[in-house]
């Protein structure tokens, strides 16, 4: 694991520690009830980490503490009962490294609001230029990092406010942008998911619909396509062009699904028949 030292992290006894270590040092610490208060919270977090599991979602934080109020269980039981009934604690800690601040690219749960959106422009550019060069897989990552860092400030403004309106424009952005990817990556269903939340907070967004219908398009769902791209003709006649383009691409490809179909349904009538004899 990776600590920023006087960033507050949750157990800040570690902090403590590893300050008094030199590189390479194997160290044995014996920490009282005072310190160790909310290591099952950590400890579950770093746990789902090494399983793979994302420890919060992409959306929405909630923290360990509202989870344990929620639900009554951090999901394993020797952590249950550590929270039930706190012990003094024995920790092993390694030091293996240590960077300054001008040497490490810090990730943004370890950014201030103002780090954040700071970081949201240079991310956004990085996802731009990687799209342009067919790096798409990376490119998500960058639009994701720049909407983490988005929803992140954004949860500390009021809900339709003006500073909160911002944001939320700028996050939807990033979002279209990550969707075009999927679009790239062949993720069409998750592009629909995407847009379709948009367009429900949003519906006047030109761009959400018209990468939904793309998005339609690639899996025969007809009369969806159609109804996304009339919408975006409503909302910007200017993109007629693109939009002849999309229901041309559509008419091809629901005309090559209904051969397909045809010669589907054509064998299971033939092989019929041959039964029937």
């Amino acid at each position: 694991m990776e600590i920023v030292i006087g960033n507050m992290f949750k157990l800040d006894i570690w902090e403590t520690l590893l300050s008094s270590m030199r590189i390479g040092e194997v160290a044995e610490f014996w920490c009282d009830i005072v310190h160790t208060g909310v290591y099952p919270l950590v400890s579950k977090s770093m746990r789902r980490i090494a399983e793979g599991k994302d420890p919060v979602d992409w959306h929405i934080h909630t923290c360990g503490m509202a989870n344990m109020f929620a639900y009554h269980s951090l999901g394993y039981e020797d952590l249950d009962e550590l929270m039930k009934e706190p012990k003094p604690l024995y920790f092993v800690l390694e030091l293996l490294k240590v960077q300054q601040p001008s040497e490490y690219d810090r990730e943004s749960w370890a950014l201030s609001d103002e780090e954040r959106l700071k970081a949201v422009p240079v991310l956004h550019g990085q996802g731009n230029k990687l799209y342009k060069q067919g790096r798409y897989q990376e490119a998500t990552q960058k639009y994701k990092e720049a909407i983490i860092c988005i929803k992140n400030v954004q949860t500390k403004e009021k809900a339709w406010e003006v500073p909160w309106m911002k944001l939320e424009k700028m996050a939807n952005t990033l979002t279209l942008n990550y969707c075009q990817c999927l679009l790239r990556m062949e993720e069409y269903y998750e592009v629909i998911e995407h847009t379709t939340d948009i367009i429900n907070q949003h519906p006047g967004i030109v761009k959400a619909y018209y990468l939904r219908g793309k998005a339609h398009v690639e899996v025969w769902n007809e009369a969806e396509a159609r109804q996304d791209f009339s919408r975006v003709l409503d909302l910007n006649p200017g993109m007629k062009k693109a939009v002849k383009k999309e229901l041309a691409i559509l008419n091809m490809r629901m005309e090559e699904k209904n051969e397909e179909d045809k010669l589907k349904y054509k064998g299971i009538l033939y092989f019929s028949h041959i039964l029937i004899i």
